[in-house]
């Protein structure tokens, strides 16, 4: 799907030729003299289109308008909330016709923050899956054109949010394949093709290499599949080779039976998702090729599958990390955290000035948070408060998690220098704050994911989090540096 900015008022929007032209409209807005907003102001007295938000009018083929369709949109106060709702109204209705080609027309300019929500949001309305289905239902629409009343001013903008749409449609598509055609060595040749970008390089480790490194706790959970694994490593080089760089690790568990420690059955079919983190991390290169920005940037994804059989990793078994840390598996379900942890003392060789690992890590969030915000930990007061605005900027939202000391008390063994369960009560905070004993040498945070990965029941799928904020937080070092 191919999007074009340009300067539209509503005079110039009338002649638009495609299939459907969206009109968002505010609460306030007061019609002109020419046709189109003469026809919007009429609707508006004869109270054809509501005042609440995500409100809609259809009107087919338009007197005195080039477009096939015309649909009114209230946007009530315009806030980024009404404006992501009105779109995705929008969308559910014309999406069973199948347009090709649609115009979306902001009546009112539009702010950075809403023009990222309009798209993004009729970005996931359209979407569709279609690898593994034998006679798919493509998308329909291949181009969008975007009219404001003034462009200039969101050109940048503009290009950060097609770069996000295409990064979070990567994460999509690479959550949404079944494990048997995204394994580990899948993930490695989709950065391996990401790589063909400029500025972006990649680098994958085998099993001897993971071995020779010493990360003991990775290889534990490789241990039960046949599957290889692999340690993915990708570089994007836009600034001074000696400028320190983000780091951002995923974890990359293809599919998650839980091990020895085996998931129930039902809806086991859902840990295919648990590589969300991997399959993000992949999402923000694709959209940082695109956006070539003045920073450095390095991708860790440790990546395998967590299965049981007779070589498999067993409660009770004590395993060295590549920090040397000594961990007892208490549960080879949580088997996230010991990937990660091997990864986020490889990323000490950068000497990174932030590192951020992603990961569907613990049900525990998912319960705290559900799927509206993803869960971040820090210690870190500076990278907090970015990390929170990114969220913010980019409506991919997340909220401040507690890494008091005390919630540590429950990872302590006799047999080992750590566990890697504690009990129950805030499980995803005593996840954190295993992770957190691996990161002394550098800012670190973390995102739980666990909720906002994906979507479960009907609209089972990935939603692609959290790409925009990520991309968000990315593009603030980089002016932050600047």
């Amino acid at each position: 799907m191919n999007f074009e900015l340009l300067t539209l008022d509503l005079a110039t929007a009338a002649h638009e030729k495609c299939d459907v032209l969206l009109v968002l409209l505010p609460a306030n807005f007061k019609a002109g003299r020419d046709p189109l907003s003469s026809l919007i102001g009429k609707a508006l007295k004869a109270g054809d289109l509501a005042s609440k938000p995500a409100s809609l009018l259809d009107i087919y083929r338009p007197a005195g308008l080039a477009c096939s369709r015309l649909v009114l949109v209230q946007l009530g106060d315009a806030k980024t909330s009404d404006v992501g709702k009105g779109v995705q109204a929008a969308m559910a209705l014309i999406k069973p016709t199948k347009p090709k080609h649609i115009s979306v027309c902001f009546a009112q300019a539009p702010d950075s923050q809403a023009l990222h929500v309009a798209l993004t949001t009729l970005a996931d309305a359209s979407y569709a899956y279609v690898t593994t289905v034998s006679k798919p239902e493509s998308r329909s629409i291949s181009h969008v054109r975007v009219g404001v009343p003034d462009s200039a001013p969101l050109v940048s903008a503009f290009a950060q949010t097609v770069a996000a749409v295409h990064g979070i449609e990567l994460a999509k598509e690479w959550a949404n394949r079944p494990a048997n055609h995204a394994t580990p060595s899948h993930l490695a040749r989709a950065a391996q093709a990401l790589a063909k970008a400029a500025h972006i390089k990649c680098k994958v480790h085998d099993h001897k290499d993971v071995e020779k490194l010493g990360m003991g706790a990775f290889l534990a959970v490789a241990k039960g599949s046949a599957e290889p694994l692999k340690f993915i490593e990708l570089h994007y080089k836009g600034a001074d080779k000696n400028q320190p760089p983000v780091v951002l690790v995923g974890k990359g568990i293809t599919f998650d039976s839980g091990g020895i420690s085996i998931k129930p059955s039902a809806e086991m079919d859902e840990m295919k998702y648990d590589m969300c983190g991997a399959a993000s991390v992949l999402g923000v290169f694709k959209a940082l090729a695109e956006l070539q920005p003045a920073i450095n940037v390095v991708g860790l994804i440790p990546s395998c599958e967590n299965l049981p059989s007779s070589r498999a990793v067993k409660p009770g078994d004590v395993v060295t990390s590549m920090s040397g840390q000594t961990i007892e598996v208490l549960n080879t379900d949580a088997e996230g955290r010991l990937v990660l942890c091997d990864a986020l003392t490889y990323a000490e060789r950068f000497q990174p000035r932030a590192v951020i690992d992603i990961a569907t890590l613990t049900g525990a969030c998912v319960i705290a948070l559900g799927g509206v915000r993803s869960g971040f930990f820090s210690a870190d007061a500076v990278m907090s408060a970015a990390v929170t605005k990114a969220s913010e900027s980019s409506q991919d939202l997340s909220w401040p998690m507690p890494l008091d000391d005390d919630y540590a008390e429950g990872l302590k063994t006799s047999f080992a220098d750590v566990a890697n369960v504690a009990g129950r009560p805030g499980g995803a905070i005593t996840a954190a704050k295993f992770l957190q004993r691996f990161t002394e040498k550098y800012p670190w945070g973390h995102l739980d994911i666990a909720g906002s990965g994906w979507k479960s029941g009907k609209a089972k799928g990935a939603t692609g989090r959290p790409v925009g904020l990520l991309l968000h937080y990315i593009l603030s070092m980089q002016t932050n540096a600047a």
